[in-house]
């Protein structure tokens, strides 16, 4: 594309800072950009938590890098499991919380379950928790619910997480953005690597962000093909319950979740078994895709029972 590679990028990530921050209505200052949401997840650790001393709380069935970077990073994990209906345990969460708490995830809607967090609860955690609140909403552009970005004035306890991975289907890049108050971003950005975004990868950020037409029109295909994921998964004999979900996938119920797995990956249609996953048992976890691959799936669930078993 003509680029210059010999020069290091904008340490600061200036411009496509910019452009988030005019689309989600904040300034530059209330924007972190890093390799993925995954970065800004391992800096609030190192920026927050004092190694071997410190506490964070998740709520599995979860993102499996809240746990990842508590584990590199030497800070302790306190596990809340979800309730049976996938919202959040606001009383255990509250007898979870000590003096040394000092961060909680929460993924809405949540990975691999698919369904939005109440913000109710997530309001009563913003108020009563004493740490940091961090959002995930990597998976928000597929839900109807208002983005927590739009509430960073009210909270400044505050850090929201998107991404380029999912809606804008820029995965192949890793750019994922933090929001929050300006105070918390500048320390995010005094800590990351200088030169943390690639220029490739800014200019496919930048192209990406100035066309957000392209994104909906992306965004409503996906939900077109969910919803003929969802009618035929509905349809089978074998699937005992398809959950309800906000985001660009579906957790499955399924009399036998791991012949199931088997059969489709050697259909070369690979799926996420869930089965040993906590309150997710007997489950996987199939994202959509296009619509020629929404086709195949379809017709693979439906030849399933009669296969040998």
């Amino acid at each position: 594309s003509g680029q210059d590679y010999n020069r290091y990028p904008n340490p600061y990530n200036t411009h496509i800072r910019q452009k988030a921050a005019a689309l989600r209505n904040v300034v530059k200052e209330q924007v972190f950009m890093g390799n993925g949401s995954d970065e800004a997840i391992d800096l609030l650790y190192r920026a927050f938590c004092e190694p071997g001393r410190d506490n964070v709380i998740i709520c599995p069935p979860t993102y499996g890098m809240y746990e990842t970077s508590a584990h590199l990073n030497n800070v302790a994990l306190k596990e809340v499991l979800l309730k049976d209906d996938f919202q959040l345990d606001l009383e255990a969460i509250h007898a979870a919380t000590d003096a040394n708490s000092k961060m909680i995830f929460l993924c809405s809607p949540n990975n691999p379950t698919g369904n939005l967090l109440h913000s109710e609860d997530i309001k009563w955690i913003l108020k009563t928790f004493p740490g940091l609140v961090v959002i995930d909403e990597a998976y928000m552009d597929f839900s109807p619910a208002e983005s927590w970005v739009s509430r960073l004035e009210q909270y400044p306890n505050l850090v929201v997480l998107q991404t380029l991975s999912k809606a804008w289907g820029m995965a192949g890049i890793r750019v994922g953005m933090a929001f929050s108050s300006p105070e918390i971003i500048k320390i995010l950005m005094g800590i990351k690597p200088p030169y943390n975004i690639s220029t490739p990868a800014h200019a496919a950020a930048m192209q990406a962000m100035c066309n957000e037409t392209q994104k909906q029109m992306y965004v409503k295909e996906m939900l077109l093909q969910l919803h003929r994921m969802n009618e035929a998964l509905k349809r089978q004999r074998y699937v005992l319950k398809v959950y309800h979900t906000d985001a660009n996938f579906v957790l499955v119920k399924v009399e036998n979740p791991n012949h199931l797995y088997q059969y489709l990956v050697d259909r070369k249609v690979v799926v996420r078994n869930r089965n040993t996953t906590p309150k997710c048992e007997g489950c996987l976890r199939i994202s959509v895709g296009t619509r020629e691959e929404t086709d195949l799936l379809i017709k693979y669930l439906d030849q399933y029972p009669f296969v040998e078993l």
